[in-house]
């Protein structure tokens, strides 16, 4: 943490302190209405006055580089020197933006002055050719350029750019520059060198029609230095002949020729004043050739020729752009891009296609910079991206991974979406090893994956083949989501509904290389089930379902249960045992993965049996070493609570005797018998006087027997078992069949202890010949048969309620 509060406290300074740098220079100058400035990034110009900052267009956040001047600068000027000053460099401003020109720096917002500064805007800038030479005077120490050094090609194709910027001027403009030095070449951000500078330039004054006149001004000792040309660099006849013509510019490119390829980039000889300028005018007349020997031997001759005291001698700009020294590789490729605007597509393609044979002869920078940047413009043509994006993954080979995520990756993003034509995804996913290498985690979720799932779902077998192919380096960059919704149920379908030998094939490899990267629980319910739904048997299948089967089961994270062995693959892959088209080694290799499941199944199974049966073992033992306890008998009213409830399985029934069960059995058919009977309905009695029946010798008979078995105890006493009458036993019907058992049991003990009790049987006589129902009957008051009494009135009384004949009758029948 500290060290990002470190670093965000150092980048929060440094922009602090540009802006406040910019807010104290550029206030009121218009040009900050239109732009934004950030970084301090170059300087250029005479005396390398003008700073070089980083921005931006703010309505369009185009990328633009802003040069401001601080008045300020020229404090240590007197006001004339002063006056004289602002106006070159005015003056040069205004001239660089009337022209346009492909090797002219561009002006995209014109020259604002203000009290404290001139400002204008330009075309992404990089640096100048001179900081790039090692001079940062007024700019700050870059990193980038510590360790700056030109390739070949690009001091190749530089001079080739500034000659045809020169020629331009000289033959189209009518213009001379005059100041051709490395303070006024700059370098754009894509690597191409533009002229600037035009300080001191020089108008035609004749007519069209005649050659041009080029006025001379005069050097001048008095002047400032920032207000003359470059002594170095300029020509010895503008100081010694006071003339000057397109051959003077000639000599400053030849100069920056030698320059460009001396050690320590040092012309040959320094310049400081005008004496000077004449002793090295002198050297220049006989020039040794071993002073040259720094300067490459193809353009050796030429910078001698340039060098040439003799203006006449000087080639000009269209003979110098066709010297062999620029017949290279290299600049022919350079040149070619920078001219791609003005071809056709037919063009551009057969140019694209020997593209990637000359890029190995470019130097990586050259080819991020120079070459990148022109093929990014054909990459909103969806035909022609099939050309160029070969040449943009050859280039992003030789990238550094920042290097890639600057410069290639932005530019591949929208190609990345394109379906068609068809080849963009097929070259794509040829590189996909490249891309994956490069490729931020991040970015690979959010582009390169989508790109593969398209892939995958489109028609072509070739895109199936190598989106399968390329999938298993992507798992360790896949999470379960993913590879549950998107990647399998893909995988699966393909595999399922194509009609290709190959890509079936490729599905269950691709599958099989991706069940490391599995859970268990994915592949026992994705992958294991899915298998036996292809519909095809070839060997090839079979052996790569084969594969799956086996990296499952014997892979230490997944396993296969012998549950899903036994009831799903072996039934499964036991008919396959049988088919025709396998070779020997295949059906050897097919058997012995059934024979390793069969082994498994029974080791496992067999394991789990002795578990088992030991713990059976062990209960029975347990169960024998403690003590018995016979359970107490529960009292029958507990077990009739629950009788009738549905609970009758659940109750304990103790076991009955023989004789009981007979007893219950009898009980259980007197209830049913009863339940048939009728329902007795009460009926009351009706009071009628009959008449005494005659007395017969029946009646006589009866009477006497009656008296005879009368006992003397009942004789003595009212208050004996007589006195009072005795309540018939009355009896309640429920439900219960034992009910009626303990009521006859009851009876029979009253019988017994009362001796022969005749009242019992009052109940058994009918009353007045009406039925009275069992469940209706009712105490008697009195008995039926009176006891006798010894008195008065006895015979009375037995006269009136002496029994009749019938009821004798039916007595003893």
């Amino acid at each position: 943490m500290e060290v990002f509060n470190k670093l965000y406290s150092q980048v929060s300074s440094s922009v602090s302190s540009t802006v406040s740098q910019l807010s104290g220079v550029l206030p009121g100058n218009p040009v900050t209405r239109e732009f934004d400035a950030t970084t301090h990034i170059a300087s250029a110009g005479p005396g390398l006055f003008w700073k070089i900052y980083k921005g931006a267009k703010r309505s369009t956040k185009q990328e633009a580089s802003i040069f401001v001047f601080e008045k300020r600068q020229l404090e240590k000027w007197n006001r004339a020197d002063r006056e004289i000053i602002l106006e070159t460099l005015r003056r040069g401003v205004t001239q660089l933006t009337k022209i346009r020109h492909p090797q002219i720096l561009t002006v995209q917002h014109p020259l604002e002055e203000s009290r404290e500064s001139l400002a204008f805007a330009t075309e992404p800038v990089f640096a100048s050719l001179a900081n790039v030479l090692g001079k940062t005077t007024n700019m700050p120490q870059p990193a980038n350029m510590s360790d700056y050094k030109l390739f070949d090609v690009e001091i190749k194709y530089g001079l080739l750019q500034i000659s045809e910027g020169l020629a331009f001027l000289h033959n189209d403009v009518k213009l001379l520059h005059k100041n051709i030095c490395p303070e006024s070449i700059v370098i754009n951000k894509q690597g191409a060198w533009k002229i600037f500078g035009l300080d001191f330039c020089v108008h035609n004054t004749n007519p069209a029609n005649l050659p041009a006149a080029y006025p001379y001004d005069g050097y001048s000792p008095t002047l400032p230095d920032v207000c003359q040309s470059n002594l170095d660099y300029l020509a010895p006849e503008c100081v010694l002949s006071q003339n000057h013509s397109p051959a003077s510019d000639m000599f400053s490119l030849g100069m920056l020729a030698y320059v460009l390829n001396s050690p320590g980039n040092q012309t040959i000889s320094t310049v400081r004043d005008i004496q000077q300028f004449r002793t090295r005018a002198q050297q220049l007349k006989n020039l040794p050739v071993g002073k040259l020997q720094c300067v490459p031997e193809a353009l050796r001759e030429f910078v001698k020729l340039l060098l040439n005291t003799t203006p006449e001698i000087r080639p000009d700009a269209h003979q110098f752009v066709k010297i062999p020294y620029f017949d290279d590789v290299g600049v022919k490729t350079l040149n070619y891009l920078d001219s791609l605007l003005q071809w056709d597509n037919l063009q551009k393609s057969q140019f694209y296609k020997g593209l990637p044979e000359a890029l190995p002869k470019l130097p990586s920078r050259v080819k991020v910079q120079r070459v990148l940047s022109c093929l990014s413009r054909d990459l909103a043509q969806p035909t022609m991206v099939p050309f160029v994006l070969p040449s943009i993954l050859d280039i992003a080979q030789e990238c550094t991974k920042e290097e890639y995520c600057t410069h290639v990756l932005p530019q591949l993003k929208p190609v990345m979406k394109l379906m068609e034509p068809i080849q963009i995804l097929l070259i794509m996913l040829q590189r996909m090893e490249l891309l994956l290498k490069l490729t931020p985690a991040e970015d690979v979720q959010q582009h390169v994956l989508p790109m593969l799932y398209r892939g995958l779902d489109s028609d072509t077998p070739q895109i199936h083949e190598l989106c399968l192919s390329v999938l298993p380096t992507f798992a360790g960059l896949l999470d379960h989501s993913n590879v549950k919704n998107s990647l399998l149920p893909r995988i699966k379908r393909l595999c399922l509904s194509t009609s290709s030998l190959s890509v079936r094939v490729n599905c269950l490899l691709c599958v099989g290389r991706l069940l490391e990267h599995l859970d268990k629980w994915l592949v026992l319910d994705e992958i294991l089930p899915f298998l036996p739904q292809i519909p095809s048997r070839e060997p090839a299948v079979l052996m790569g379902i084969l594969g799956i089967y086996k990296l499952a089961m014997n892979h230490k994270k997944l396993g296969i249960s012998k549950e899903v062995i036994a009831t799903r693959i072996l039934p499964f892959l036991m008919p396959l045992c049988i088919e025709n088209g396998l070779t020997l080694t295949q059906f050897n290799a097919l058997v012995t993965l059934v024979k390793e499941m069969f082994q498994l199944v029974e080791n496992e199974h067999r394991t789990k049996l002795e578990q088992l049966n030991s713990v059976k073992d062990e209960q029975k033992v347990l169960a024998a070493a403690m003590p018995t306890f016979k359970p107490s008998r529960k009292p029958p009213e507990l077990d009739q609570a629950f009788t009738g409830l549905g609970l009758d399985s659940f109750v304990s029934i103790p076991s009955i005797s023989l004789e009981e069960k007979q007893k219950i059995a009898q009980q259980q058919d007197s209830f049913k018998l009863f339940q048939k009977q009728a329902a007795l309905e009460p009926v009351k009695p009706i009071k009628t006087n009959i008449p005494p029946p005659p007395k017969d010798l029946t009646t006589s008979l009866m009477s006497d027997w009656s008296n005879s078995n009368v006992t003397p105890q009942t004789t003595r006493s009212g208050g004996g078992m007589w006195s009072s009458p005795v309540s018939p036993p009355q009896y309640s019907f429920n439900n219960n069949p034992n009910s009626w058992s303990s009521s006859s049991n009851q009876f029979n003990s009253r019988n017994n202890s009362q001796g022969q009790n005749w009242s019992a049987l009052d109940k058994l006589l009918p009353v007045n010949n009406v039925k009275v129902p069992m469940n209706q009957m009712i105490p008697q008051k009195q008995p039926l048969i009176p006891p006798p009494t010894m008195g008065v009135g006895s015979s009375n009384n037995n006269n009136n309620n002496t029994l009749s004949n019938d009821d004798i009758i039916d007595l003893l029948s």
